[in-house]
């Protein structure tokens, strides 16, 4: 069956654009134009009721939430990772799916609050405590983070799984949004998760997937804001 995976530049569509490249999954991609407000549309609100990236249509299935599109291709695939472990060993699955809720449920939802802070106060004026706890949360994140890959250099075995390409994603956001006050610099990720960022950045499926949205460059570990309206970029 078709896979179509609706897109706009740098959005969370990266990390399933990643994942079916590390995969091997061919797809169709289906570009959003957010600057005319295409995913506020009807046909696309059908998908997403939300109007929000990614979207992948899979024959007949449709699907949202960037950490469930993740756990449909694990299954789909019967593979955690390009190189495993297999979706269904048991200690396996369960360390992806805490790292993986981990990141959806908690990382990548307080990036949000940080990059688009306005939609989270009533109190405009309170947007710079609110990037600035936001900020000091992730360095916890990070640090904890940073601590579970002593072990292998990955979160779940000792080969990269789709939970480590959606870390290296949340990472390159911080590090260049919000626009003009990015949460953090290269320089306050720790040693481990800067190598994590580093093999990431040259896996060819990375590479490719980057390249396939208008990102060139060292996507992860010098990570540039890409020359679109902001919001084509982000949303």
């Amino acid at each position: 069956m078709t896979l179509r995976l609706h897109w706009s530049p740098d959005s969370a569509n990266i990390v399933v654009r990643i994942a079916l490249e590390e995969l091997g999954l061919p797809f169709i991609g289906a570009r959003v134009n957010r600057a005319t407000s295409e995913h506020k549309r009807p046909a696309y609100l059908a998908l997403n009721p939300q109007g929000l990236l990614p979207v992948l249509e899979d024959g007949d299935l449709v699907l949202f939430e960037t950490g469930a599109i993740l756990l449909h291709l694990a299954d789909r695939t019967g593979r955690l990772g390009a190189q495993g472990p297999e979706a269904t060993q048991p200690h396996a699955r369960a360390a992806f799916l805490k790292w993986l809720f981990y990141l959806s449920n908690t990382v990548n939802a307080e990036l949000r609050a940080a990059f688009y802070s306005p939609r989270y106060v009533s109190d405009q004026t309170a947007i710079p405590a609110l990037q600035a706890g936001l900020a000091a949360r992730l360095r916890q994140h990070m640090a904890l983070l940073d601590s579970v890959l002593e072990a292998t250099g990955w979160l779940v075995s000792d080969t990269p799984t789709l939970a480590d390409f959606y870390l290296a994603a949340c990472l390159r956001w911080a590090q260049i949004y919000p626009r003009g006050n990015a949460l953090i610099a290269w320089d306050d990720i720790p040693p481990r998760l800067q190598t994590l960022l580093r093999v990431v950045e040259n896996r060819p499926a990375v590479r490719r997937a980057y390249n396939d949205e208008g990102i060139s460059g060292e996507p992860l570990t010098a990570p540039a804001l890409l020359d679109l309206p902001a919001n084509q970029v982000t949303g």
